[in-house]
């Protein structure tokens, strides 16, 4: 073979390689930034491995940024709280939950600064009170004035983004504020726990992260989906299999550190303020298979409160179990 002849076939094989790359689907997936087993599996590109996608990994401040991106179409898979998740369905943006993410506990608290004189959900009347509008902290918030009998009048609430809410704690800006990591454990330097959503949860307002996907592109990526899902899965099973071995100097911590800019020493105690649901787990009867009644109750509970207009019918078209049992089959 000459060597002109060796050298046409050395870069068709080197183009065909390339166009591989350059055919690769490119899908925006959105996230949080949460401190999470995820974000490992996302710094060793075991998502894009495992779908063949290639994916932009965008963080956003809040569902109501979520929701706007994937009404819109630019973004097609996306962590969103259960909150705000419920509001997109109930306003009929079509999309589905196929995962819980996180269960959310003291990793979303309610902190009062040192020197309110804040000591309970009672004392809050009166004080400003920040938190995400909109979030499963706002849900957290206006569940624990329920349960309290605080009239919402009664508190200055005010909408703020966790990065905003961190810098008016500094300022003196705010006397308490509903809040996820890493602005909670920023503030809670200066303050002190009055409770997490564990609590509210246990008061009948349970709050949660979940994975939702566009309906027709869930449809269209079935393969993929289940892919994603089994990741996911794989990397909270790591942290679940030996949590005690995620310490500040381990390498999934720093990880984790690196893909978020949380401070390592704060991570443990973040990840044990999650609740992390194997997704065999997920498809009992406790989690997505009451899904639909959980979206029900927290959408009646958000047209009580004014933040939404009506509550559909049923939530059990937003809830898709195909892609958990295609994930799980072995």
């Amino acid at each position: 073979m000459s060597k002109t002849m060796r050298g046409l076939m050395a870069g068709t094989v080197a183009l065909i390689l390339s166009a591989g790359s350059a055919f690769a689907e490119k899908i925006v997936i959105g996230h949080f930034g949460n401190p999470t087993p995820m974000q490992v599996a996302r710094a060793e590109g075991l998502f894009e491995k495992a779908t063949g996608w290639e994916i932009e990994w965008r963080k956003f401040a809040s569902g109501a940024e979520i929701i706007a991106a994937m009404a819109s179409g630019d973004v097609k898979v996306s962590e969103l709280g259960s909150s705000p998740m419920t509001i997109a369905m109930s306003q009929g943006v079509d999309i589905q939950m196929f995962m819980l993410a996180i269960v959310i506990g003291k990793a979303e608290s309610l902190i009062a600064r040192d020197g309110t004189g804040i000591a309970s959900v009672a004392d809050l009347k009166g004080k400003r009170v920040a938190v995400p509008i909109g979030s499963t902290a706002h849900f957290s918030l206006m569940g624990a004035l329920q349960h309290e009998k605080v009239p919402v009048s009664e508190v200055t609430i005010m909408g703020m983004p966790p990065d905003q809410i961190a810098a008016a704690w500094e300022q003196g800006a705010i006397d308490a504020a509903f809040i996820w990591e890493p602005a909670q454990s920023r503030i809670i330097k200066t303050g002190k726990r009055i409770l997490g959503a564990d609590t509210t949860a246990a008061w009948g307002f349970p709050t949660f992260d979940g994975w939702v996907v566009n309906k027709e592109f869930a449809a269209a990526h079935a393969k993929e989906m289940a892919a994603f899902a089994k990741v996911a899965d794989e990397a909270n099973a790591a942290y679940l299999a030996n949590p005690a071995a995620w310490n500040a100097t381990s390498p999934q911590v720093l990880t984790i550190a690196k893909m978020t800019g949380a401070a390592p020493a704060e991570i443990p105690e973040s990840l044990a303020g999650y609740t992390f649901v194997p997704l065999k787990e997920q498809l009992s009867d406790k989690w997505l298979g009451s899904a639909p009644a959980t979206l029900k109750s927290t959408a009646e509970f958000l047209k009580s409160a004014g933040r939404i207009e009506k509550v559909a019918e049923s939530y059990a078209p937003f809830v898709n179990t195909s892609i958990a049992k295609a994930a799980t089959a072995k």
